[in-house]
């Protein structure tokens, strides 16, 4: 079973994502753990100030190494094994399905959230093993990256979903971006299902799916060839 720790200035944020859907139940069924933590509660300030002006000067706060590292060093000092740290920051590198299943061999994910101009370097450079991205834009924290990390993660973990085929034949799994999809009615609207899925011809379907995904890749992430080469 993995455990996710999500170190955040709005923790109930992130337990309303967290407690819903396929997430939320296998939360409730033991297959996977999340709890969210509150820095501020580990703030040694009298009004639990989580954040300070920057040295240097600038625009925005900074949020504080010390309450950070008290809620790291607090959650996993029980932990058989050191936690895999990450902090949520567009300076990381980009998120995708292979680092997503990497991440989910892991028993402990600690994630830091970020909010304001950023956190403390010396934070980062103490307790951080990596950072990581959910794309070339910027947010106003970390919450929402941790949540769709989180989610990428727990649908490769075991029994999160009914089995490995839910996610080995999707976009990104395989380096193809996935085939499209069609269900009930036959017809909608003039527009009929591909014949070959009707067919109940297993091969063929599996030819058709193929090349579909080919196809998709080819029109839309073309670069996505030229990195199934490099690997």
């Amino acid at each position: 079973m993995i455990r996710f720790d999500i170190a955040t200035l709005f923790p109930e944020m992130c337990e309303a994502v967290l407690s819903e859907s396929i997430i939320g139940r296998a939360r409730r069924a033991g297959k996977l753990e999340a709890q969210c933590h509150q820095i501020r509660d580990y703030s040694s300030d009298k009004h639990r100030r989580a954040d300070d002006a920057p040295y240097g000067g600038g625009m925005g706060m900074i949020m504080k190494a010390e309450p950070i590292y008290c809620c790291y060093t607090e959650v996993t000092k029980d932990f058989a094994s050191k936690a895999h740290v990450i902090y949520m920051s567009p300076k990381g590198a980009v998120l995708t399905q292979k680092k997503a299943l990497e991440l989910s061999r892991f028993e402990n994910i600690f994630i830091i959230c970020g909010h304001y101009e950023g956190v403390d370097q010396r934070l980062i450079d103490k307790i951080a093993d990596e950072e990581i991205s959910v794309g070339d834009y910027v947010l106003t924290g970390g919450e929402l990256p941790a949540l769709v990390l989180v989610d990428a993660v727990s649908r490769m973990v075991e029994g999160v979903l009914p089995s490995a085929e839910c996610f080995e034949d999707e976009s990104h799994y395989s380096g193809l971006l996935e085939y499209p999809h069609y269900t009930r009615p036959e017809i909608w609207r003039g527009i009929s299902v591909p014949e070959v899925l009707l067919s109940g011809h297993h091969k063929n379907i599996a030819d058709y799916r193929r090349r579909e995904s080919v196809k998709t890749t080819f029109e839309r992430r073309p670069e996505l060839f030229e990195k199934l080469h490099k690997e």
